[in-house]
């Protein structure tokens, strides 16, 4: 955590109040202050990167089915592999590929789709068959595999290096961080935010950002503003140390239950979505969630069924309903803006969704249009953009 920065008290006022810090926040303000705005507070209810950042490991990908998703996976893959210069931190990038696995035509013919619009946008992902994708995983069985898709220049980081990094480089430029500080309400007059109360002190601001993951639905509400974000647990487990040792293998997903797996140090990483998962802000790991992912792993990985699990996890995903983010400006309130609800795919789409909302800030033109991702949305007779490429 960047301590230099940090305090008990909140400023009795900033240009910017940036309301999370987790790795969106995180980024939203290495960006801004790169830009030369300083000026800013970052407010975060518990520790920098406690709440879906807190993920031990993140799969960073461009493999999605929307173009949108697409870009901005694609553009913050390139952010990722230049992280160790820009900001400056050692993330544990492993580009070892994502590895989708297809059991019915239909996916396959959905996917051969996707990969073309992926190659339009210079992403080098490709359709393969069973045999190459069993090279590529040993663990995976080829029976009832359809087919496969792979891209080499996915792959893996560590969140919480992300976040520190971006967050140290922030506080270095003059960024203030406060920890353990919750937002207790907000102030409105006519269509501005003048106020973001927390329970150390008022902060009176010219901008006010919620970055709050799963928790900005409570804050879209301080401010009048629908932010239709849900909180859902999801969970992953980690093996004992294996020996041998488990070969480098890519983040491997077997579509059809969202089964996945991958390297994590000496072993493997376990994960599954519990489609029966119900709402809610629970973060107690459960072990018995781990027969889902041995019931899927048992038809498309039997080895890994029976390992030993040394540990487990479970964090907070932030859902809209179509899966797709929101981001932009509040319509009623000029200068409240938002980055959330990325439904799993916040930390891989970070890196440029920061320079989008350091671009809205400062009132320039993003590098991509993002009106389509505008909590509007969801209003009667707008567009909605689902992603199918959700894990």
């Amino acid at each position: 955590m960047p301590t230099s920065s940090t305090f008990r008290t909140v400023p009795p006022a900033a240009d910017v109040v940036i309301i999370g810090g987790g790795v969106m926040g995180a980024s939203i303000a290495f960006h801004l202050a790169e830009a030369g705005v300083n000026d800013i507070v970052v407010v975060e209810r518990g520790d920098l990167g406690c709440g879906s950042s807190g993920k031990p490991i993140g799969g960073v990908r461009a493999q999605f089915s929307d173009p949108l998703n697409i870009e901005l996976g694609s553009r913050s893959l390139r952010a990722f592999q230049d992280f160790a210069h820009r900001p400056g931190a050692d993330i544990r990038l492993d580009s070892v590929g994502y590895l989708f696995l297809l059991t019915s035509d239909r996916q396959a013919a959905d996917f051969e789709v996707s990969v073309r619009i992926q190659n339009s946008l210079d992403v080098p992902s490709r359709m393969i068959s069973p045999d190459e994708a069993r090279r590529l995983c040993p663990y995976i069985t080829t029976d009832g595999l359809v087919a496969a898709v792979y891209s080499p220049t996915d792959g893996h980081a560590r969140p919480a290096l992300v976040v520190h990094g971006y967050a140290d480089s922030a506080a270095r430029a003059g960024v203030r961080f406060a920890p353990h500080t919750a937002v207790t309400g907000i102030d409105t007059a006519g269509d501005r935010v003048t106020t973001v109360h927390t329970d150390r002190g008022p902060i009176a601001c010219s901008t006010a950002i919620c970055a709050a993951g799963a928790w900005s639905g409570q804050i879209g509400d301080m401010a009048g503003i629908n932010l239709p974000v849900r909180p859902v647990r999801r969970q992953l487990a980690f093996t004992k140390p294996l020996t041998p040792p488990a070969p480098r293998i890519p983040f491997t997903i077997d579509f059809s239950t969202s089964a996945y797996f991958h390297n994590s140090d000496d072993g493997l990483l376990f994960g599954l979505a519990d489609p029966d998962q119900p709402d809610g802000f629970d973060t107690t790991w459960t072990p018995d969630w781990l027969e889902l992912f041995r019931a899927a792993a048992r038809r498309q990985a039997p080895a890994l069924a029976d390992m030993e699990i040394a540990d487990g996890w479970a964090g907070l995903y932030e859902v809209t309903p179509d899966h797709n983010a929101l981001i932009g400006r509040s319509g009623e309130l000029g200068n409240f803006l938002y980055a959330t609800g990325f439904s799993g795919h916040g930390f891989l789409q970070a890196p440029a969704v920061g320079e989008i909302v350091r671009d809205l800030c400062l009132d320039r033109e993003p590098f991509i249009d993002i009106s389509p991702l505008s909590a509007d949305r969801f209003r009667a007779g707008a567009e909605i953009r689902p992603e199918a490429h959700v894990v």
